[in-house]
């Protein structure tokens, strides 16, 4: 059911009071409705060619992700050699979607990957708080963007939108998303410290309209990350904003998602929810490094018929 007449949405120069009027004005969440939907979901049984098809295209999003202040130049080249050969006894595997670095080792990713296609993805904005000047993050974005990032991560100013300043969190999106330039933005709403669903609906709405072209649930530094439910909310988000504007925007849950099974539970989402025109790595990305290996024993064991072990997958 669309959320509003495409009429009814703010324009991009929105004072704070129609912002504030349409994004309490979105249809309230039910908490036990959702998560009975994503609950069901979940149970869906898919046969074992689509299992291999969507082992495939689950490898095929994953930003494989190295975001520690013990990370060197050495581990990101190791990773990118990963992300292009992710199992390099069987080069029928398909590469994953990205790298994603902290802004000062974007060009050791850039160098190390070589021209492969596979996108250099940066966390900026003082990631992962955000709790920075906005002439920080924007230089940290810049700074990305023109040592080769293809993609940028941003964190909102969540103690701004938990304050309601809805407009302070929607202009400096606009802003970053200028500075990142070509670079596609992804905007992280860090879900688990946003209290409720309403407020998980009126952030994915904010990021669409301010001009993400992918919202992404968490950083991976909380205790709550990705869950079915909140990834279903902000799935259904983007699919009302296309019906309402024509612009499709794609979906990041990143952190807990570790084994096969849930990740094929989140493409079932995806299916089910947006639609096909999701299930490529330009619309959905998993945030979910510690993934990668669980999906390459499960594709190891459809192909020879019985498990490899985790001795077979390099350790990141």
């Amino acid at each position: 059911m669309p959320i509003a007449p495409a009429s009814a949405l703010p324009e991009v120069t929105a004072s704070d009071q129609a912002l504030r009027r349409f994004l309490h004005g979105l249809p309230g969440v039910d908490p036990v409705g959702l998560e009975a939907r994503a609950a069901s979901l979940g149970t869906r049984s898919i046969k074992t060619s689509a299992k291999a098809y969507a082992i495939d295209l689950a490898i095929s999003m994953i930003d494989l992700t190295t975001l520690e202040g013990a990370d060197t130049p050495g581990k990101v080249r190791s990773l990118a050699a990963k992300a292009v050969h992710p199992d390099p006894t069987d080069r029928t595997s398909p590469t994953t979607a990205a790298v994603c670095v902290y802004p000062d080792l974007v060009a050791t990713a850039k160098e190390a990957l070589n021209g492969a296609d596979v996108k250099v993805a940066s966390v900026a904005t003082a990631f992962p708080a955000g709790r920075a000047a906005l002439g920080v993050k924007l230089a940290d974005t810049r700074d990305a963007v023109a040592a080769g990032a293809d993609e940028i991560d941003m964190v909102i100013d969540r103690g701004a939108f938990l304050a309601g300043k809805y407009l302070k969190v929607y202009e400096e999106i606009l802003a970053v998303k200028e500075a990142a330039g070509p670079a596609r933005l992804k905007v992280i709403f860090e879900t688990g410290e946003l209290s409720t669903y309403d407020n998980i609906r009126r952030a994915s709405w904010l990021g669409m309209l301010a001009g993400a072209d992918f919202i992404k649930t968490s950083t991976g530094k909380v205790a709550v990350n990705a869950t079915p439910a909140n990834t279903l909310l902000m799935l259904e988000a983007v699919r009302d904003f296309r019906l309402q504007t024509g612009v499709q925007v794609g979906v990041k849950p990143a952190g807990g998602i570790r084994t096969t099974k849930d990740a094929i539970k989140f493409l079932v989402l995806v299916n089910e929810t947006a639609g096909p025109d999701w299930l490529a790595n330009r619309w959905f990305r998993f945030g979910a490094s510690s993934l990668l290996n669980d999906l390459l024993m499960q594709r190891q064991k459809l192909a020879t018929g019985r498990y490899s072990g985790p001795d077979y997958v390099t350790v990141d």
